[in-house]
């Protein structure tokens, strides 16, 4: 351990979880009895059916069980086609999508063109109430030439059009808000019914375009606790839980043999926000001093178990646009303090305890927060900080970040809000402040805005990631964030199960791919 350098006490595995597993099960139930159905565990029920209207998280994993869109998402989070063949960006004004022929929805009938125009007008209709509708406000018209070609027009260039065409998925022509309780999807699953707060129940669909799952279907079943849910995986009345468990029970179920563990690179990313408007925050000094003053290793390694790498941005190292040479911040406590000297903040009393400055930090009150709350805590009273911490339900925390109410914060970014680059404009440009944007800091520098218009009208790759490189390093300098972390995906499964391969959004897509190797071992 370096010398002068405090580490938080490593923390113990949850005894709860190690006295309920030891428990008995007899409340426990596989809700189906077909070995070749997984049963996936959520931690909360999905609120709507219907993917224009889906916002919850895991409404979103079932419409990417039970729908297409006309684009999706490869391994370094561009934009790729899905139900399109080819998309075409004849002028810069205008991008032509060619369908695939012969994908048939599950009620049998034949997608095309005006399947595609429905979907996106309908979202527009200003009585249509979806999260969705804010991603077209370039989009000038939608039409379709013919069966198979869909034409959009935009009243100025985007570069990041095609991201607005992963969602929403694709829904039947005509279709009504039934689709929340009864959908019908091209996508490799098909409905079948829906127990609420209990289970969704899928069958796989024979005639999916991409070939039928490796699997009979899919049973999402709602574990709100995260104790039970490691206990479901356990004794074996679930298949898989995705990204869902904190680390110790992680660890504590890694004992299983009957468990395995897969972790890939993720793309959620943890942060402290901070209020530009600040009288004390908008010193560029007082905010490079937190970044310093932060041992993000202590929190991946203690609090995250390792599952987590340090974080330099919003954009995941994964993706095209990510800067490797953007400035991060090192834990240097003693250029935290020099800095805080530069910016006016002396330490009153020398070795005393009297503090430099009093911030503070709000977050919601779940735990893994509260640990990662006292480890700042610390580390910023070791640099003569002294931060009070103020927990909040989320709603009521969401409120006051949304109103500028607020010194410091701990918010993530998660799945695919942060898989195009265009959240940086979104996120960091002076024209974004809520309700326009999530500009909730007040961040403005007008080297950035001028960076990130010309990469939001730009359409050529290589011109785009030359501009959003530029605009990190500018952002990373300015330090309107505190970037702590990237999460590191981790799912939990059936040892007897194979065919895991995620992308880094985690989309669920990929359980299409998973299927049993041993169906004799299972009821």
């Amino acid at each position: 351990m370096t010398a002068g350098k405090a580490r938080p006490a490593r923390l113990p595995c949850l005894p709860l979880f190690v006295a309920v597993l030891s428990a008995s099960a007899a409340c426990l139930h596989r809700p189906v009895a077909n070995p070749k159905v997984l049963v996936v565990a959520v931690a909360s029920a999905p609120n709507d059916l219907d993917p224009r209207v889906a916002a919850d998280d895991v409404s979103q994993k079932a419409a990417q069980l039970i729908y297409n869109g006309l684009m999706t998402f490869d391994e370094q989070l561009r934009a790729v086609p899905d139900l399109a063949e080819r998309l075409d960006n004849p002028e810069p004004t205008r991008y032509v999508a060619t369908l695939r022929r012969g994908v048939r929805f599950h009620d049998g009938h034949e997608l095309t063109s005006a399947d595609v125009v429905y979907t996106f007008r309908s979202i527009l209709e200003p009585d249509f109430v979806t999260p969705h509708k804010g991603a077209f406000q370039l989009l000038e018209s939608i039409d379709a030439p013919d069966r198979y070609t869909v034409v959009f027009r935009l009243r100025e260039p985007f570069g990041s059009f095609p991201v607005a065409l992963v969602l929403p998925q694709i829904v039947p022509d005509g279709a009504s808000r039934s689709l929340r309780e009864h959908p019908v999807g091209t996508g490799p699953y098909r409905f079948v019914s829906y127990a609420v707060d209990d289970h969704l129940d899928l069958a796989a669909y024979d005639g999916y375009f991409r070939g039928r799952p490796r699997n009979d279907g899919i049973v999402l079943k709602i574990v709100p606790d995260n104790i039970m849910a490691g206990l479901e995986l356990r004794k074996g009345t679930t298949d898989i839980v995705v990204n869902d468990l904190p680390p110790d029970i992680i660890m504590q179920l890694e004992r299983d043999g009957r468990l395995a563990a897969t972790q890939s690179p993720g793309v959620d990313y943890q942060y402290i926000g901070l209020n530009m408007r600040d009288p004390v925050l908008k010193d560029v000094r007082v905010r490079q001093a937190i970044g310093y003053a932060i041992d993000r290793q202590a929190i991946i390694d203690y609090l995250r178990r390792g599952m987590a790498i340090p974080a330099t941005g919003i954009l995941p190292p994964i993706s095209w646009a990510f800067d490797p040479d953007a400035f991060a911040f090192s834990y240097d406590p003693a250029r935290a303090r020099a800095l805080l000297d530069e910016a006016g903040y002396a330490d009153p009393d020398g070795e005393g305890p009297a503090p430099r400055l009093r911030l503070t930090l709000k977050m919601s009150s779940n735990e893994f927060n509260r640990l990662q709350g006292a480890v700042v805590q610390q580390n910023l009273r070791a640099v003569g900080i002294d931060l009070e911490v103020r927990t909040y339900e989320f709603a009521t925390l969401f409120a006051d970040v949304l109103a500028g109410s607020f010194q410091m914060y701990f918010l993530q970014w998660t799945g695919g809000a942060v898989a195009d680059p265009d959240i940086l404009r979104r996120v960091f440009h002076s024209d974004q402040t809520p309700p326009a944007g999530f500009n909730r800091g007040g961040f403005s520098d007008p080297r950035v805005d001028r960076l990130l218009d010309e990469a939001t009208t730009s359409t050529g790759e290589a011109q785009r990631r030359l501009l959003y490189n530029r605009a990190q390093r500018l952002i990373a300098e300015q330090a309107p964030y505190i970037s702590l972390w990237c999460k590191t995906n981790v799912i939990v499964a059936q040892r007897d199960l194979r065919g895991i391969h995620p992308l880094p959004t985690v989309d669920f897509a990929f359980l299409k791919d998973v299927e049993r190797t041993n169906i004799m071992s299972r009821p």
